[in-house]
């Protein structure tokens, strides 16, 4: 499985400048370890910020919770459930893991093939809201994005993508990645599920990797 999502590169948002990074096409010992060294200190540091800053739990990062090891062991080896994670620097700066196997909802695409995608993560010091000063990175979900766009492709999906979005992200899932919003599913936790067509998927590439 190789995905060419060129160029891969992310902006630094200090520099404003763009900075190489790759796309891998599975969640190794690395990024698990980078999880564990890096990213949940990072979370629990936001956490006890936004504790003492009297912030209410709403505004906590959702997926706090989210154990990216137990995530990665529970699809290892399964097919159907391709992984990736976006490398710049030395660091994991995101994570994600796709299910082939599920159908699309939206009118006139019902019941065709779909990418899901069951977890996407981005490093706590890419969000704002999570970091003191600015965010390190843009765009880190947005490769994402499109990785799993190209992988739909690939499959011969026609770039059809779904989700069930944590509800801080349901503005970037709507208003930045242009997918349908087809509601709170009340069968998944009542977690609002988007979808992209073909034709939305196009739109999405098009405009190019830019924060």
């Amino acid at each position: 499985m190789s995905i060419d999502i060129s160029p891969a590169f992310l902006f630094e948002v200090a520099t404003a400048q763009a900075v190489p990074s790759e796309l891998w096409d599975a969640i190794t010992e690395q990024q698990l370890v980078d999880w564990e060294d890096a990213w949940k200190p990072a979370l629990d540091d936001a956490v006890q910020r936004l504790k003492a800053a009297g912030i209410d739990r709403s505004h906590w990062p959702q997926s706090r919770h989210w154990d990216w090891r137990r995530k990665a062991e529970a699809f290892s080896g399964s097919l159907a459930n391709p992984s990736f994670c976006v490398m710049c620097q030395g660091m994991t700066q995101g994570m994600m893991i796709l299910d082939t196997l599920r159908s699309a909802r939206v009118a006139q695409q019902v019941g065709k093939p779909i990418i899901y995608i069951e977890y996407l993560e981005v490093a706590p010091w890419n969000r704002r809201g999570l970091v003191t000063d600015l965010p390190r990175y843009q765009t880190v979900g947005s490769i994402l994005l499109r990785a799993a766009i190209e992988f739909s492709r690939q499959e011969g999906f026609k770039g059809r993508v779904g989700l069930h979005s944590l509800p801080q992200s349901n503005g970037w899932y709507a208003n930045v990645c242009g997918m349908a919003d087809l509601g709170a599913d009340a069968g998944y936790q009542n977690l609002r599920y988007f979808e992209m067509v073909p034709d939305m998927a196009d739109a999405f590439i098009a405009k190019g990797n830019m924060p």
